[in-house]
């Protein structure tokens, strides 16, 4: 995320709960008029697998155990 969207956060997340809640919606909105066709998104999707896959069985990337994951993704919420 670039500076300026983490600034952007940041000055979000100070809003009341309700205006959030409407800065989210209109966030989300945004990206429904911009989004590409099923097929297109699925393609994506594919090719992304695809290159994860040649990744990891060329042993370029190891991955992450879950329990890691999950562990990061909780102190990053306890943060808030």
């Amino acid at each position: 995320m670039s500076d300026r969207a983490q600034e952007l956060l940041r000055e979000a997340l100070m809003l009341p709960s309700h205006e959030r809640a409407d800065f989210a919606a209109e966030l989300l909105a945004s990206l429904d008029e911009t989004m590409e066709s099923p097929e297109n998104v699925q393609a994506a999707w594919g090719a992304q697998i695809e290159r994860r896959a040649r990744r990891v069985l060329s042993g370029e990337s190891a991955g992450e155990s879950w329990e890691d994951v999950r562990n990061r993704i909780a102190r990053l919420l306890t943060k808030r």
